[in-house]
């Protein structure tokens, strides 16, 4: 079992099912869209935040980046961690028929790929958040946003990082000075220039 610092917030129950298998911290259920109406939710989620850290888990769709969003809005003072999970299209066991938008949820993927992505986020125990050490400014001048070809380039560096292609600027500045030295993130624009 993983070692999670403070609290992961998830979906649903059965990303909550897989996760019980993969980590040993407490797992909270945003029940979907549920967050949005329930002030006790938002509550246990605020004190989780406070007191140990949120990791926000959601998937790599529409309404995983609206709930990630949402809970990063409301939370205000404390610490929440984004793990992403990368763009893994297929369809869950337990379902007929694939999600709308084609890609698989938390429910869905390896095992292998949550611990990494929790690993990365600096959720696990003794992954503590770097120091931010790249900059929205040096988003900007490497050409991620803000030129005539920054979403294809951005695309290209959100694919190598493995990362979900929904992944605002902001989220990747997040995960980049989350999971990555300045040097790291240099060097992963360098192969994508070269491919």
């Amino acid at each position: 079992m993983l070692h999670i610092n403070g609290a992961i917030v998830v979906e649903g129950k059965y990303d909550k099912i897989k996760l019980s298998n993969i980590v040993d911290c407490p797992i909270v259920t945003t029940d979907g869209f549920g967050i949005f109406k329930s002030a006790e939710k938002k509550k246990l989620i605020r004190k989780y935040a406070e007191s140990g850290g949120i990791t926000v888990l959601t998937d790599s769709d529409s309404a995983g980046f609206k709930i990630r969003g949402y809970i990063k809005g409301f939370v205000g003072k404390g610490t929440v961690r984004c793990a992403y999970i990368p763009d893994i299209f297929g369809k869950e066991r337990r379902k007929r028929a694939p999600s709308a938008e084609g890609k698989l949820g938390v429910e869905g993927v390896d095992e292998k790929v949550i611990v990494e992505a929790l690993i990365k986020a600096g959720a696990a125990d003794g992954g503590e958040p770097k120091i931010k050490e790249v900059s929205r400014t040096d988003l900007y001048e490497d050409g991620l946003f803000g030129k005539e070809d920054s979403s294809q380039k951005r695309a290209k560096l959100l694919k190598r990082l493995g990362l979900p292609e929904r992944l605002s600027i902001s989220g990747l500045l997040d995960f980049i000075n989350s999971s990555m030295s300045a040097e790291e993130y240099k060097k992963a624009l360098e192969d994508i220039e070269k491919e």
